[in-house]
């Protein structure tokens, strides 16, 4: 029986690893047992023609071909073919990389991606060797001398204590008809500089600061104004330099896919004046913005929310709005010292439009284009159409959800290692590194549950994701609270008033102690990174590597203590060399149960 071997992650196989530039050669190889013509069968996403590439026999089992993309950026798919004497053809692929399958129809062989981009990102040191931490600006901390609230808005309500749970008051339709509020501040995130200094803080990003309706902003009513709860203008100038001469940076949300009903823009309650907006002018500027399809009760909304009226980021006069060369809003608030922005909800963003708001960032030096997206960003399909987030005139990185998940399903048995690791390899394998390396990583965000509710009040086993969080590539965020001891389920409860004065201690020192690891290490902020387990002893471990050192960190998810024996680990890009490097390393140690170890070693994986 003939057998067919080839596996993407592997050198062997193929040169260079992963996704490549425009222009760059690569070596393919594959092993077939008997004598026989063998085939690369290559095709760009959207192009009719394939290309069929013979391979030459190197040795009796070898055989090599070279290919360089001519068709630019994208995506392409590529499988082999294999005709043999006498037989039928054999088809050999695989959809999730790796090790790949035979098949006897090429019509049902899966496909390896082939991620080809135009620009490497730029690596932005601020950003690259940071740590961040996400701020939801109502629940961090009143700044007022009187802890009085601001501007305390129409039909809201205003929380008796600090510890009180958030809630909703919502009418029989499910709709919230009193928003309500904390009371922080701009002036608050000032003063507890010296708090995120001490934790090891190095930027921040920031939940939505413009005037809206709601608590959490993402109704923007005025892009062009703070709103007047979190403070004035002046006092956002206040906090960016006393931020940036703290070392600190800051991330600011890009809410550009809706607005909210009672915005300037849309104004259906009046509250910007009778003639001003949409739904009340048909004259309005920013008529053009919005479809209606009843004037004006009927109109476009975001997911079906009619709180939020969808805008049409292809109107020419919204582009220039958000990100042309003059009085536009990026350019404001940019001008004014932000170092980066989060897009909210990336996919209902056109590719041309976060193309024209990377171009208007590009006019300045080392600022930050993150997106949200919850899925693999290199062949994300939205609205029917393949997005182009990775190929270099787009988001520089994402946030990284898929290690959320990674990480609770780890810890909480609920996949196998084999499965996780190899869905790490897969997004390796599919982003362009330096885009890989700018994810925002996280464990707890303002759409997810607290990580030490989902762990159950565990500790050690927030640790123990913290130690996930920080080992991954890419850059750490600290959901705000989460160091602190903060619990609760999904939105509101997630967002409580951060516990200034019950601070966990245990759960601080140990978010602050992984924070100086990295802060120390060059392998843990840029190092290659390799995934490896041992089912049969039920650890799990990430190597970190570079030329300066190697870092590893294994969790024992058994109930029982455990002498390492590395010769039942394994891992989807475990070389003979990374697992010289990694068995001199674990030599000799043990470790208890669902308990975790943190090595470093100041030899480079070329010295073993």
């Amino acid at each position: 029986m003939i057998v067919i071997h080839y596996n993407s992650w592997s050198e062997r196989f193929k040169q260079p690893f992963g996704a490549i530039q425009v222009g760059a050669l690569i070596d393919f190889w594959i092993h077939v047992s008997e004598a026989a013509e063998v085939s690369l069968i290559m095709q760009k996403e959207a192009v009719p023609h394939k290309e069929i590439l013979p391979m030459r026999r190197l040795t009796k089992e070898r055989y090599h071909c070279q290919w360089k993309p001519e068709q630019g950026s994208g995506l392409y798919f590529y499988y082999f073919q294999v005709d043999c004497p006498g037989q039928a053809p054999i088809f050999y692929g695989a959809d999730q990389g790796g090790e790949g399958v035979c098949c006897q129809s090429e019509d049902q062989t899966p496909l390896y991606q082939l991620t080809c981009f135009d620009q490497s990102e730029p690596v932005l040191d601020w950003y690259r060797n940071g740590v961040v931490y996400q701020i939801f600006p109502d629940r961090f901390f009143n700044g007022n001398p009187d802890r009085l609230i601001n501007a305390p808005k129409e039909n809201s309500f205003i929380y008796g204590r600090e510890t009180d749970d958030p809630m909703y008051i919502r009418d029989k339709e499910n709709n919230v008809v009193r928003w309500d509020f904390f009371g922080g501040n701009l002036a608050g995130i000032t003063q507890k500089i010296p708090y995120l200094k001490e934790l090891g803080i190095t930027a921040l990003y920031l939940n939505p600061i413009f005037e809206a309706c709601s608590n959490h902003r993402y109704d923007t009513n005025d892009y062009f104004k703070i709103d007047p709860i979190l403070g004035t203008e002046e006092e956002f100038k206040k906090m960016v330099d006393a931020l940036h001469e703290s070392g600190i940076s800051v991330i600011l949300d890009g809410v550009f896919s809706h607005v909210g009903r009672n915005s300037r823009y849309f104004n259906q309650a009046g509250i910007y004046g009778e003639k001003t907006g949409a739904a009340r002018d048909p004259e309005s500027p920013y008529f053009p913005w919005f479809t209606f399809t009843d004037y004006p009760s009927q109109y476009k909304s975001w997911w079906g929310v009619a709180d939020l009226p969808e805008i049409n980021k292809e109107e020419p006069c919204f582009q220039e709005f958000i990100y042309g060369e003059e009085n536009s809003v990026l350019k404001k608030w940019t001008d004014l010292g932000v170092d980066g922005w989060r897009l909210d909800v990336a996919d209902e963003l056109p590719d041309p439009f976060i193309e024209g708001i990377r171009a208007c960032l590009n006019q300045y030096s080392d600022k930050l284009l993150i997106g949200e997206v919850w899925e693999d960003a290199s062949n994300k399909i939205a609205y029917e159409k393949r997005r182009r987030y990775v190929f270099g005139d787009s988001l520089n990185g994402v946030m990284n959800y898929p290690l959320r998940n990674q990480v609770i399903d780890l810890l909480k048995n609920q996949r196998s290692f084999e499965t996780i690791s190899r869905e790490i390899v897969q997004y390796q394998e599919n982003y362009p590194r330096e885009f890989y390396y700018n994810q925002l990583n996280n464990i707890g965000t303002h759409d997810t549950e607290r990580i030490l509710s989902v762990f159950d009040g565990s500790k050690s086993a927030v640790n123990q994701a913290w130690g996930f969080l920080f080992m991954m590539p890419g850059i750490p965020c600290i959901y705000y609270g989460d160091e602190a001891g903060l619990t609760g389920g999904k939105d509101p409860e997630n967002r409580r008033f951060f516990p200034w004065n019950s601070i966990d201690s245990e759960l601080f020192t140990d978010c602050q102690t992984w924070i100086e690891r990295r802060k120390h290490s060059s392998a843990m902020r840029a190092g290659n990174c390799y995934p490896f387990y041992s089912e049969e002893q039920q650890l799990f471990g990430l190597l970190r590597c570079d030329e300066n050192e190697q870092v590893v960190y294994v969790m024992n998810r058994s109930e029982t203590t455990q002498s390492i024996n590395f010769d039942t680990f394994t891992g989807p890009t475990l070389s003979k060399e990374v697992r010289r490097g990694l068995a001199e390393l674990l030599k000799n140690q043990s470790i208890g149960e669902k308990q975790d170890l943190f090595l470093t070693s100041s030899r480079s994986l070329e010295e073993y």
